[in-house]
């Protein structure tokens, strides 16, 4: 008998529970991608926050999940579908970034605004309540030190640290070995260290 296209995710404990809703998905469920963007939208959120501060922040989720729908039917099924979507991200992030620095370029300066709104409820990361000022000065600290680093050191750091993804996965997103991870990530915790000392921070 086939089974039913709503399959309950904890039926699979050994293999990635969102190929089921990937697969539920593909074959007509008219639910499957909202459980997607509901069981992952908050880590995408978070990683582009990070990579590219709050301005924009809601398209740029948009565009990612956007991206995802569309290529949902080329996924290959045999990968993370978390770090397919990451790698999205990535993509999207790399993009913005970009698209920033021809801003820039022609004396537009837009990176005093991604600075300014961190006390942002949708950019906090899931807690209860308000953020501390002295949480929100530290995250004002992080964010100036992250903007600080280019966007290959950057990117490590916060899928490492911030997101703890495996130096594996990491390297899957990037398509790079994981040495280079390794390293990446070795020289982006001395940069972040030496400018949050700088800052008086006490580490």
């Amino acid at each position: 008998m086939f089974r039913a296209v709503n399959i309950d995710i904890r039926e699979s404990p050994h293999h990635d529970p969102d190929l089921v809703i990937v697969q539920a998905c593909l074959q007509g469920d008219p639910h499957g991608f909202k459980k997607l963007y509901q069981r992952h939208h908050h880590k995408v959120r978070s990683t582009l926050y990070q990579l590219c501060g709050s301005d924009g922040l809601d398209d740029l989720v948009q565009d990612v999940f956007l991206r995802a729908w569309k290529g949902l039917a080329k996924f290959r099924q045999s990968a993370q579908f978390s770090t397919w979507l990451y790698r999205i991200a990535f993509n999207v992030a790399s993009d913005r970034r970009k698209a920033l620095a021809k801003m820039r370029s022609r004396n537009i300066s837009v990176e005093d605004d991604q600075l300014e709104n961190l006390a942002d409820d949708a950019i906090a990361r899931e807690s209860d309540g308000q953020p501390s000022l002295t949480q929100m000065h530290y995250q004002d600290l992080m964010q100036r030190g992250l903007a600080k680093l280019s966007e290959d050191h950057r990117s490590v750091l916060v899928l490492h640290d911030l997101e703890e993804l495996p130096q594996k996965d990491i390297a899957e997103i990037l398509s790079i070995p994981v040495g280079t991870v390794k390293s990446r990530l070795f020289h982006a915790r001395s940069a972040i260290k030496k400018f949050l000392e700088a800052q008086g921070v006490e580490l």
